[in-house]
């Protein structure tokens, strides 16, 4: 692989042709994996041992990432284990794991995720909220929604809201109303050819220059969105001017933000200060370039906001909405339902009042219980499917219900008995063994939990979830 000639001449005028050069040779070489460990679930140090042991997979934790495994032989497999289905790891790379946690958010805050698909970002947000508080994922392409809810349900994130609309255009609902936002802007993939080739056959200078206009509107609605002394971390995978310090300059010229310095634990250059004949902000050196052949993973950019007054924001106008009303476990509505779950499962009941609910039709969602947010009913979705009402009215335990749950269940657990067995779980089958022990189970295999199965003298049904049989799984090993 080879830069085109386009990408070589722009490097060379924005860093050096000795930096084009170095680009050049880093994406002639292999890859490296990343996967970013789910702290909800598990640890660094116990997935390390659990993909060696089981497949074979070799990795080591990342000195200055701790919840980061650098992947040294995945056997080819490392997007089809049933621990990645499960949600304990996301393949993510180095650089791509650093904006959330520049921004930093605790439970405590309000945060939007403004380009959230495919979920990485979103994900690791939650993590570092520990599943609690209020975090809105908003995303505009409907076939990325689809990708961001999967990504969502496989890690089990409880907290988060899916709104699906233009970035641009939330700032005429939200205004001043978050604590920190993060825009993981769509860019030009500067930073990522070694990844996608296909950004060498397309990428233009001009083409950069009309992605900056789209930045430059959402960093101008994140700005109306952001409370006074709200924290705005804007990234891109590019590494283009135009798309990074250019659209900055722009913005710190007219809105009340100021940047923030930023401590990064990978090796990172000073944000431009001039470029092309332009003079930029001086502020700007406080952003971080990360460039690939220095951290051998991909390219990025990342600066950090700070919001210092009020910014003029459009008269409020309401999101479409449809019905959503949060009940409590001790409802009517469901408490005599919640009461018999506690008994299959061995649930204390007082655990689900950790939790608020609402109804879809006859699904039941949950979510973390001071998940707070005005106009619920604009949502796509709010937190994760908790069951469904049967014909007799009792609700049927959901997969990722029973998965947020893990420990907390203690009775009507079923250990699958051998590789076929696990076969036709993930499949969905039914396996043909009468237990002697009817109605809802969990299903674990090898002490993992892989989701929840109704067993009657017909055999086990799987009710393990149709958006994750299509994931090509690892059933032998």
């Amino acid at each position: 692989m080879e830069l085109s000639r386009s990408i070589f001449n722009y490097l060379s005028l924005l860093l050096s042709e000795e930096a084009a050069v170095k680009y050049e040779e880093f994406i002639k070489s292999e890859p490296v994996k990343f996967i970013r460990v789910n702290t909800l679930k598990t640890s660094s140090a116990a997935l390390k041992q659990q993909l060696e042991s089981i497949y074979g997979i070799a990795s080591e934790i990342v000195k200055e990432i701790p919840n980061a495994l650098k992947i040294l032989d995945d056997k080819g497999i490392i997007g089809k284990t049933i621990e990645h289905i499960s949600g304990y790891y996301y393949i993510q790379s180095l650089s791509s794991m650093l904006p959330p946690l520049v921004l930093n958010p605790s439970e405590k805050d309000i945060v939007l995720d403004l380009c959230a698909a495919p979920g990485s970002k979103t994900t690791e947000l939650a993590e570092l909220m520990n599943n609690k508080g209020t975090l809105i994922s908003n995303e505009i392409q409907n076939d990325r929604v689809r990708m961001l809810v999967f990504n969502i349900d496989r890690m089990n994130i409880l907290n988060a809201g899916i709104i699906h609309s233009k970035g641009e255009l939330l700032s005429k609902i939200y205004q001043g109303y978050f604590d920190k936002i993060l825009i993981d802007a769509p860019c030009s993939g500067l930073g990522i050819v070694q990844k996608k080739n296909e950004v060498n056959e397309w990428w233009s200078q001009q083409r950069a220059k009309g992605l900056g206009e789209l930045q430059l509107k959402l960093l101008i609605s994140a700005v109306k969105m952001a409370k006074p002394g709200g924290e705005i971390v804007y990234s891109t995978c590019t590494l283009t001017a135009e798309e990074n310090e250019m659209v900055l300059d722009t913005l710190l010229r007219k809105y009340p933000v100021e940047v923030q310095e930023i401590n990064l634990p990978l090796e990172t250059s000073d944000g431009l200060i001039s470029f092309n004949g332009y003079e930029l902000n001086k502020d700007l050196a406080k952003a971080r370039r990360i460039l690939p052949w220095e951290i051998g993973s991909e390219g990025f950019f990342i600066a950090k906001l700070r919001k210092t007054g009020e910014a003029t924001a459009p008269e409020k106008i309401p999101l479409r909405k449809r019905e959503i009303k949060f009940i409590t476990a001790g409802s009517k509505k469901i408490a005599d339902q919640i009461k018999k779950l506690s008994f299959i499962f061995g649930i204390d009941k007082q655990i689900f009042d950790d939790y608020k609910f609402y109804f879809k039709k006859n699904d039941l969602f949950f979510v973390t219980k001071d998940w707070d947010l005005k106009n619920p009913g604009s949502f796509e979705r709010i937190g994760l499917k908790f069951g469904t009402l049967d014909r007799n009215n009792e609700i049927v335990l959901h997969t990722n219900a029973a998965q947020v749950l893990g420990s907390k269940l203690n009775k009507s657990i079923y250990q699958l008995r051998n590789q076929d067995e696990l076969k036709i779980y993930l499949e969905g089958g039914t396996i043909k063994y009468d237990t002697g022990r009817y109605g809802q189970h969990i299903i674990k295999f090898n002490d993992l939990l892989l989701g929840t199965a109704v067993i009657s003298k017909d055999g086990i049904k799987s009710r393990f979830p149709r958006s994750k049989r299509t994931q090509e799984i690892q059933k032998e090993f």
